[in-house]
Parts: C-alpha cells; sequence; structure tokens
C-alpha cells in the first residue's frame, strides 16, 4: 500500500470512530434526557405518591376541600307548630268538651280553642303514637310476620280492663293484623302485642314513644307510660300536643292506611276462621255528617279522667286539612257532634 493509501486510510478510521464516540456521546444524553423525564413523571402526575408527599400534600388538600367543596346538606328535623292569631276564638257553649282545639294545618293557624295547651289524659288517643313508633321501625316484609298473643298480653287485658279485638291466647297474627287491631277497635291486645315485637317489651316500647315524643318538641307537655292510654298521673298531654302526633301519623304511609280505614278483617287462621270484623266506629259515624270536607282520621279514646276524647284530620273543601282534638264530652256520640260542629263553624262551606 502506497504513502497515499495508508493516510487516506488513517483519515477516514479517525472519521470514522470520531462518528462513535458522537453518537455514543448523543445517545447517554438521550438516556439521561429519558431518565430525567421519567422521574418527573413519576413524581407530578396524579398517582400514589410516597409517604413523604402524602405528609407534605394533605394539608393542601384539606384546605382546598374546605374552601372549595359545598358541604352535604343535612336532615332537617320534623317539625310542625300552629300558632295563635288575631282570629283564634274560644269555641261555644254549643260544644260540649271540656277541652278542645282546631287547627288549619295549612296555615299552621290555631282557629279555635278551648284549654288547647292545658293538661289532659289522651286515653286510647295514645295508640296514635303507637302505631306511629311501630310503623317507623318495621318493613313491608315484616307486616307479613306472625306474632304469638301470649297470657302476658291476655291477663294485661282482662286486669285492667281493656278494650280488646278478641285474639285468643297463642293465637299467631300478622303484624299488620296489630296495626289495625290497635287502632280500628283501639285493641290492647294489638298495641301491646305490637310494642312487645317491635322493641321486645312493652316498657322498652314505651321508652321509644317518650323519645318520639322529644323527637317532635312535646316532651315538655306530653309523656306517656304506657302504650295502650290507660291512666296514670304521668301519662299526659294536650290537645295541641296530640294534633301534633296526629300531623306527624299522617305523614306516614302505614299510618295513614290505618287511621282511615273504616272496617278491616283479620287474617282466617284456626282459632277465627273467618277472622275477627273490625270497625273504627267514629269514622263510620261521622262520613254522613257535614263536616264541610272529608274525614280522613280519626281515633277516639276514654277513661273516667278525661271523659270521651277524639283526635281526628279532615280534608276540607277549600283543599285545606284540618285537624280537631276534643276531651271532656259526655258520651261518644257527643264527641262526634262536637267535632261535626267544630268542623262546620271553622271549615269554609264552599270549594276553594
Amino acid at each position: 500500500m502506497g504513502e497515499e493509501n495508508r493516510q487516506s486510510f488513517k483519515m477516514r478510521s479517525r472519521a470514522r470512530q470520531r462518528e462513535r464516540r458522537k453518537k455514543q456521546i448523543i445517545l447517554a444524553a438521550c438516556i439521561a434526557i429519558a431518565c430525567i423525564v421519567l422521574v418527573t413523571l413519576i413524581f407530578c402526575l396524579p398517582g400514589k405518591p410516597g409517604k413523604k408527599q402524602v405528609a407534605k400534600q394533605q394539608p393542601a388538600v384539606t384546605q382546598s376541600a374546605k374552601t372549595t367543596d359545598t358541604p352535604e346538606p343535612t336532615e332537617e328535623p320534623w317539625s310542625f307548630v300552629a300558632k295563635r292569631t288575631a282570629s283564634t276564638e274560644k269555641y261555644g257553649k254549643d260544644v260540649v268538651s271540656k277541652r278542645g282545639i282546631v287547627i288549619d294545618v295549612d296555615e299552621g293557624t290555631i282557629l279555635a280553642e278551648k284549654g288547647g295547651k292545658k293538661q289532659i289524659y289522651p286515653a286510647s288517643m295514645t295508640k296514635i303514637l303507637t302505631v306511629l313508633v311501630a310503623a317507623e321501625h318495621v318493613t313491608d316484609a315484616q307486616l307479613e310476620e306472625k306474632v304469638t298473643i301470649t297470657t302476658e298480653v291476655t291477663d294485661y287485658c282482662y286486669k285492667n280492663d281493656c278494650s280488646a279485638v278478641g285474639f285468643a291466647k297463642n293465637e299467631k297474627v300478622p303484624v299488620k293484623d296489630l296495626f289495625y287491631g290497635t287502632i280500628l277497635p283501639s285493641g290492647a291486645d294489638a298495641a301491646v302485642s305490637l310494642a312487645n315485637y317491635v322493641a321486645g317489651s312493652h316498657e322498652e316500647f314505651v321508652k321509644m314513644m317518650n323519645d318520639k315524643v322529644k323527637e317532635l318538641g312535646l316532651s315538655e307537655t306530653t309523656h306517656f307510660t304506657n302504650c295502650v292510654g290507660l291512666y296514670d298521673d304521668n301519662h299526659y298531654s294536650t290537645p295541641y300536643d296530640m294534633a301534633v302526633i296526629l300531623k306527624a301519623a299522617s305523614e306516614n304511609e302505614l299510618c295513614q292506611k290505618v287511621l282511615n280505614a273504616r272496617t278491616y278483617t283479620t287474617t282466617k287462621n284456626k282459632k277465627h276462621k273467618k277472622g275477627i270484623l273490625i270497625s273504627n266506629w267514629f269514622l263510620r259515624r261521622i262520613e254522613d255528617k257535614d263536616t264541610h270536607g272529608e274525614v280522613l282520621y280519626a281515633k277516639t279514646g276514654f277513661v273516667n279522667q278525661s271523659g270521651n276524647c277524639a283526635a281526628s284530620m279532615t280534608q276540607g273543601k277549600n283543599g285545606h286539612q284540618y285537624i280537631c282534638v276534643t276531651a271532656g264530652s259526655t258520651s261518644s256520640w257527643r264527641c262526634i257532634y262536637d267535632h261535626v260542629a267544630l268542623y262546620q263553624d271553622y271549615i269554609p262551606k264552599t270549594e276553594k
């Protein structure tokens, strides 16, 4: 090989070496850049950061949540208030009941009263709260479950001379029948059995009733010692408070059905092969009277200390709902006529 050729070969060899070094440098630089980008992505993109990063970022996230997030709304406690107005009257002497109140539910106003916030013994009007508390603690499926009428229950009714549906000892009765039995014939056998089913005992159920009274904002003027309405010095309420309790019950779907039923036949079984036909006599007797509307719900009561009493709700022809509660009447019929008179006096006669 000539000298000229050797020089040319060396020059080409050096050029190739320089080209290789240049490519190696470029490759190393690319790798370095790629590593930097990868590390940046790991620490900057959303993902699961390391413990140190959590500790540093957490306060910022919390502060952001406090300043930008809308707080979830909390459920408002149930309430109903009716107030006296300049038009509130003391109802007349044509109404025999010694205590009573008439409320326009839609307006939240007391239309008429006589001792409307004075203490009364509510007798079996108590059972409005009994079915309300029970209804809030049973499911639709549980309404078909069977409850055994115990000796304890039948003895309680006999000992206290209570009104009863007429269930037999050891009879197995659907929970649904206990609801209707508590209201329509005012059956203590149904009421106490329902209390035992819901709470495990009558005593525990009464605690639940008084908890509900507190929830309704009535605990200063209403207190119950039993689920039936038996007289007790510590078992008391007011016409106004019983109106509030009826208003609360009227918003419960199961209570609506039970308090609105005129008649009901209990489930057939070996003890009662045709069932037991029971009635809400207040509703049946008042339905053909002119109340300037339709009476939707009602529950009566009687103990010697309160006389005949009743709570009812009417849908007026004007579209408003009205509640009437009375106590201290002289008979079950006179109690009905008192409600008729009060509705006629204070509900507009014509449609809206």
